[in-house]
């Protein structure tokens, strides 16, 4: 494994009665692309704020290319940062917004003026360099934002929820773009968001964090397919909790709390043998999917009052012709079934 290039530890912070973060620790290596993921009020925020030196932990370590960087203001930092507001100056324009920073490095005119040039073409804006950010579009300004942070060459990139202010169509481009851009300057990266989605496309690595904590560290596959817990599991994607004993009783293995995806329910005609009964109760069109809500049935085929969701394609959903209090039996691939520790299942 790679050393460390940014290593947090026992990182605590609270605001009077308030517990923002409790005992974090964490490491991310040189050019990784992490993300912090987690519900509002979880603590990312609070976390960025502290690496950036905007905020000053009640105890922890942090350091940086192994120097100790826990007491240094965020000037001696050399961290990029790029705001959900975008928080460009409104009086200059897109290249004068960019050379701002370059300035304060007592860079000269045609240093400045090289790097302003290079920094735009990065973000492919060179066209818009002479517009004021009223005359940009919100993702125009994020990127001229971007822009303006990886001018100044940091050693780390942090993004406070980006792309949070933007619409779909323009989010779902721009997060391409900024991977894209990070990958292609080599620069290590931490993100907050509470966007499942960004998180699972974008990041090397995903931390979740709940109520001050970290709930797990892992790349987007780790976390998506094997959650550490029913709030990593919720969290992330939709799911299905089971109850372990009455897989058992259906002739699968299980024990304690279980789940499954609902893409990796297999839905058949009624009556197939060893399949879960259950009837449809309402359905969503996804666009490449239909989203099924469905109650299980018991022996007598009455609801059991356990609902469960399965996703099924447009050629399937067209084969079984779903719809609302059609029956259909449930097929769940022992391979798929996830299975928490009494402790995880317990949070």
């Amino acid at each position: 494994m790679n050393q460390a290039h940014l290593s947090i530890r026992g990182i605590r912070k609270t605001f009077g009665s308030f517990t923002a973060l409790d005992s974090i620790s964490l490491d991310v290596r040189k050019n990784e692309f992490v993300c912090l993921l987690g519900p509002s009020g979880c603590g990312k925020t609070t976390l960025l704020r502290i690496i950036a030196g905007l905020e000053h932990p009640d105890t922890g370590a942090i350091s940086a290319g192994g120097k100790d960087i826990t007491a240094l203001p965020p000037a001696q930092r050399n961290f990029g940062m790029v705001f959900q507001s975008y928080a460009l100056f409104p009086n200059m324009t897109a290249a004068q917004n960019i050379a701002f920073g370059l300035k304060s490095r007592r860079l000269g005119k045609r240093d400045i003026a090289e790097k302003v040039r290079e920094s735009l073409d990065l973000v492919d804006l060179w066209e818009m360099r002479d517009k004021y950010p009223s005359q940009l579009s919100g993702g125009q300004q994020q990127r001229i934002a971007l822009a303006r942070a990886v001018a100044l060459s940091p050693d780390f990139l942090l993004l406070d929820e980006p792309l949070s202010a933007l619409d779909a169509k323009v989010r779902h481009k721009l997060r391409g773009e900024i991977r894209a851009l990070q990958e292609k300057i080599g620069v290590t990266t931490i993100m907050v968001t509470h966007d499942q989605e960004e998180a699972l496309t974008m990041a090397d690595r995903i931390v979740v964090m709940n109520n001050a904590e970290v709930a797990q560290i892992g790349t987007p596959r780790e976390v998506y397919e094997r959650p550490a817990s029913p709030f990593v599991a919720d969290f992330i994607g939709a799911i299905n909790f089971l109850d372990g004993a009455e897989l058992q009783e259906r002739g699968l293995r299980g024990a304690g709390m279980m789940a499954v995806r609902p893409e990796h329910i297999g839905a058949e005609e009624p009556g197939s043998r060893g399949g879960i009964p259950a009837v449809v109760r309402g359905i969503e069109f996804r666009g490449p999917f239909y989203h099924v809500m469905l109650d299980v049935l018991d022996s007598s085929g009455e609801p059991l009052g356990r609902p469960m969701t399965i996703h099924v394609s447009a050629q399937h959903y067209q084969q079984l012709g779903l719809e609302k209090n059609k029956k259909l039996s449930l097929r769940l691939p022992e391979e798929r079934l996830i299975a928490f520790e009494p402790q995880a299942a317990a949070k």
